[in-house]
């Protein structure tokens, strides 16, 4: 089944590299003011969600639920939800990290949110991405020599039975707790493909592809 892409409202500077990312058969949903990348990203909503609060409902003739603005779910929890219920696997986010913290914090708990369901999340920006490696996973995550670091950070308990092989900083068996997050700017050696592998936990895999 093809890919659900949820547009937030945090910014983008660099729209050709969020729409390298996008495939031409993509499902979109547009979260309120994630309508201002409209024009930027040039791929039309299939759904619009939102209570409007921060972006005029612009009554474009494509389906949209319209939200009552005291709810517990923000509109991109919603619109996870919603793509969910409508038989989605897989989840890109984009827009979904700028200056409001609670916002970008609370967006990437839907990366867990996804995993615990079962379902395959990841968050783009301008300058990353970020996704979960888990013991769901049976084979090792893959991270390319096309990023400059990759990090992996604990976001949710313990994780443990860490493996990272064939990078800068290798790991056999280990942990990380939340407390300590020694897993920060590590690097993929040149003309390798670093292995990831969580034998019980989950982890924040976070690819840094620009300063």
């Amino acid at each position: 089944m093809k890919r659900c892409v949820i547009v937030g409202g945090a910014p983008i500077e660099d729209y050709s590299n969020i729409i390298s990312l996008l495939n031409s058969d993509d499902y979109m949903i547009y979260c309120d003011c994630g309508l201002r990348h409209l024009a930027g990203l040039k791929k039309k909503p299939d759904l619009i969600v939102g209570d409007f609060d921060s972006y005029e409902n612009p009554m474009l003739s494509f389906e949209t639920i319209v939200l009552p603005c005291e709810k517990d779910d923000t509109d991109t929890v919603f619109a996870v939800k919603e793509a969910i219920k409508r038989g989605f696997d897989d989840f890109l986010l984009i827009g979904a990290v700028g200056k409001r913290m609670d916002h970008t914090l609370a967006n990437i708990s839907i990366l867990l949110m996804l995993e615990k369901e079962g379902k395959n999340g990841m968050i783009a920006d301008d300058f990353s991405t970020m996704e979960i490696v888990s013991d769901r996973r049976k084979v090792p995550l893959l991270v390319k020599d096309d990023c400059k670091f990759f990090s992996l950070l604990n976001i949710s308990g313990a994780a443990e039975g860490i493996t990272i092989e064939d990078a800068k900083y290798p790991l056999n068996g280990g942990k990380i707790d939340c407390d300590y997050q020694y897993g920060v700017s590590n690097e993929v050696l040149p003309g390798k493909i670093v292995k990831v592998k969580v034998e019980k936990g989950t982890l924040l895999l976070i690819r840094v592809y620009k300063d």
